[in-house]
């Protein structure tokens, strides 16, 4: 029998929610600037906290094999089909995002528009609807 804590995979949820809100209006508003730079950088970093929350529930809850890092977190999950190929390639590209957001911030191009802001919103959105499949599938 397995313990799937599905109340906080559905607050991680919830919380993309916020997430691909603000990644498409930054998107949307780019302006090169400061401002814009600071939240596409916390969004970034948030969507990465909340997919690879969401996936070690699921790799803690469902027994899954240990995951050493973040890469291995969504290769997990994938291998576990949660989720497609296409989603798990760009969350992959997101998760190695972690370093250069977190402990290299001070080299992060602020003044850029990264790729990923712009279509990551549509990635968050199927990522949640696909996990949100595989939880009923697997439990009903």
């Amino acid at each position: 029998m397995y313990y799937v804590n599905r109340e906080q995979i559905e607050r991680r949820i919830t919380a993309l929610d916020d997430v691909y809100e603000a990644l498409e209006q930054v998107a949307s508003n780019w302006d090169g600037s400061l401002f814009s730079g600071m939240v596409q950088e916390r969004a970034l970093h948030l969507a990465i906290e909340c997919v690879t929350d969401i996936g070690s529930y699921l790799i803690d809850g469902f027994i899954m094999r240990d995951a050493s890092s973040y890469d291995d977190i969504i290769e997990i999950i994938r291998g576990e089909q949660v989720m497609d190929e296409e989603i798990a390639v760009r969350l992959l590209e997101l998760v190695k995002l972690r370093r250069p957001l977190v402990q290299d911030y001070y080299d992060w191009p602020r003044h850029e528009l990264h790729p990923l802001t712009m279509i990551m919103p549509e990635v968050l959105r199927g990522f949640a609807r696909q996990v949100s499949e595989y939880l009923n599938r697997e439990l009903g």
